[in-house]
């Protein structure tokens, strides 16, 4: 839908990267401004592709979840967009949980729900979303209605902070110095200390022989 209205195609694309790779990571790391990590908190264990997404100068977005806490806890709640509920809240809030109540609450939220269920975004098939749309307004087991009006307000910070392109740039340094410890090295020292528990190895290097590959 973006891609093919002509007041806007020149300077907002949408692209689908196929098929997730290294030699593609490689290239999507380094020229990201902004990582999203937007797990419901408590919802996923952990993760890397966040960890790498700041150690290249992305300003993380994402929710109180999985390595975004160690990201927050080591460039500082300053230097990363942190929003939504936290794990406890999303458990406290589970049983009482209403989503059309949030969608109702909400013009901005509704506003765009009704365009998704009347087909905008899918116009040569109105319905195709309508399966999405009902999982939402009335299970929403991901709880993406309670966190949207929090995940909007921090999406404008960004927006707002990204206009001065010198405390941007401020704020991307301190948060690519913060990562200083999400290193390979220190992670497989910790797995072995605390789970592994193996020996130390010292390898040296002994003579060729004969006859041996690379002789």
């Amino acid at each position: 839908m973006l891609n093919r209205d002509t007041s806007t195609r020149t300077q907002l694309r949408v692209l689908f990267l196929p098929n997730y790779r290294v030699s593609l990571a490689e290239k999507i790391f380094p020229a990201a401004d902004v990582s999203e990590q937007i797990s419901t908190a408590g919802y996923e264990a952990s993760g890397t592709s966040n960890m790498k997404f700041a150690l290249n100068g992305a300003m993380t977005i994402g929710t109180l979840d999985g390595a975004n806490v160690e990201i927050m806890e080591s460039v500082g709640e300053d230097n990363i967009f942190i929003f939504g509920l936290t794990a406890d809240e999303v458990t406290a809030l589970g049983p009482n949980y209403n989503p059309h109540a949030f969608y109702e609450r909400d013009p901005f939220l509704k506003e765009a729900i009704d365009l998704i269920y009347h087909g905008f975004f899918s116009p040569e098939e109105t319905g195709l979303f309508h399966p999405l749309v009902d999982l939402l307004i009335h299970r929403d087991p991901y709880f993406v209605l309670a966190d949207f009006e929090a995940y909007h307000h921090a999406q404008m910070q960004i927006s707002e902070l990204y206009r001065d392109q010198k405390v941007w740039t401020r704020k991307t340094i301190l948060n690519l110095a913060g990562m200083e410890k999400f290193y390979s090295d220190r992670t497989i020292a910790e797995y072995n200390r605390d789970i592994w528990k193996a020996e130390p190895l010292t390898i040296t290097k002994g003579p060729r022989n004969a006859g041996q590959p690379g002789a």
